[in-house]
């Protein structure tokens, strides 16, 4: 029996590893199409309304999102509101929790007038998808996906079926819009892939002479791993984030308690000194410096002086943000008024593909 499972366990880890690098010979080769001719691709992404954002985010998604957009790529990023309440039992601040999204996003350099932002609440047709959508995935793949494993054991939650079909929400999410290219890291690259399953079953079942949903391509970032202050992921959960929105003073603080080791020389290595490394990689990404050379630099100084400089190294970098943000956040009616003109662009994109999708499963009563 051991054997056996251990069999099935190297199988299906050869066949992930077959699909990942399948990914990512495809994300090269669109990565590469897009740089030639951008207007010919759709970007989707986005983010849930947990609270506020963070380095890790800012490095991790926006700053590509940014790069995407003034390229000239068709971007769209949506604020899952009700993906909130796959792992939640609550939506208390989600109000106050959206609107800082879109702060952050403009501040960071998104502009609504390339960009839509749009919440999936208030976009009734995209979220309608879900049904054809779930009749073209098994419950078996559905469990399969390693996202739902890792979100339900971290949340102490029974599965829901919310939670379940949450790849399939996504699925949605993409499609609805007809994106062809999805910016994120390896971990949701299974979500991905089963969107691209729920786009060409629909065509073969229902539309095989007038394909209506493209087969989205993952395009896989290459931002490092970002820590947190702690040394592990960086999370809000944790406590161990800077916030994009924080002052310089509460950065200051932030940074001061975190945990370092007992070594005065500083080192980066972040297998035996992953506080100290965490640190380091800060401040390198801040600083546009390889991590090595600043723990050079600092030497036998000790943590006083690396916490000296993160500080400094992190909140020059935020600086420029913070500013524009303040700005914004002056005239909240006009962010509301982003948001509202976003939804109404998405509901028109909505109503379009779900009147397509009805045409082609011969749902069209209305003629």
């Amino acid at each position: 029996m051991a054997e056996e499972q251990e069999a099935r366990l190297t199988a299906a880890g050869n066949e992930m590893s077959a699909s990942f690098l399948a990914a990512r010979k495809r994300s090269e080769e669109t990565l590469k199409k897009l740089e030639e001719h951008p207007e010919k691709f759709t970007m989707l992404t986005g983010d849930r309304p947990t609270g506020r954002l963070h380095l890790g985010h800012f490095f991790g998604s926006i700053k590509e999102r940014v790069a995407m957009q003034n390229r000239g790529v068709n971007t769209n990023i949506i604020i899952a509101d009700y993906q909130v309440i796959t792992d939640r039992d609550t939506t208390e601040h989600i109000d106050d929790n959206v609107l800082n999204l879109v702060l952050d996003y403009m501040a960071a350099g998104i502009d609504p007038e390339k960009t839509m932002i749009f919440t999936h609440s208030a976009i009734p047709a995209e979220n309608q998808l879900m049904l054809p959508f779930l009749s073209l995935v098994t419950e078996a793949e559905l469990h399969r996906n390693p996202t739902v494993k890792s979100e339900m054991e971290s949340s102490g939650h029974a599965l829901t079926g919310l939670l379940l079909t949450y790849p399939v929400h996504q699925a949605c999410d993409i499609l609805f819009c007809k994106a062809n290219v999805v910016p994120i890291g390896k971990d949701n690259l299974p979500h991905v892939e089963i969107t691209r399953t729920i786009a060409r079953r629909f065509n073969e079942r229902y539309a095989k002479k007038h394909p209506i949903f493209p087969e989205p391509a993952a395009i896989l970032s290459d931002a490092p791993e970002i820590p947190g202050l702690d040394g592990r992921k960086m999370s809000k959960s944790y406590g161990n984030s800077i916030m994009l929105g924080a002052t310089a003073e509460e950065t200051a603080k932030l940074i001061k308690k975190s945990p370092t080791d007992s070594e005065r020389m500083i080192t980066f290595d972040p297998e035996h000194r992953p506080q100290v490394s965490a640190l380091l990689t800060t401040a390198g990404l801040v600083t546009g410096r390889d991590p090595q050379e600043i723990a050079e630099e600092i030497g036998n100084a000790g943590a006083g002086a690396l916490k000296q400089y993160v500080t400094e190294s992190v909140n020059e970098f935020l600086a420029p943000h913070r500013e524009r943000r303040a700005e914004l956040a002056q005239d909240m009616d006009t962010i509301r008024d982003i948001l509202h003109e976003g939804n109404r662009r998405a509901n028109a994109i909505a109503n379009e593909t779900l009147d397509e999708v009805r045409e082609a499963m011969g749902m069209r009563y209305d003629r």
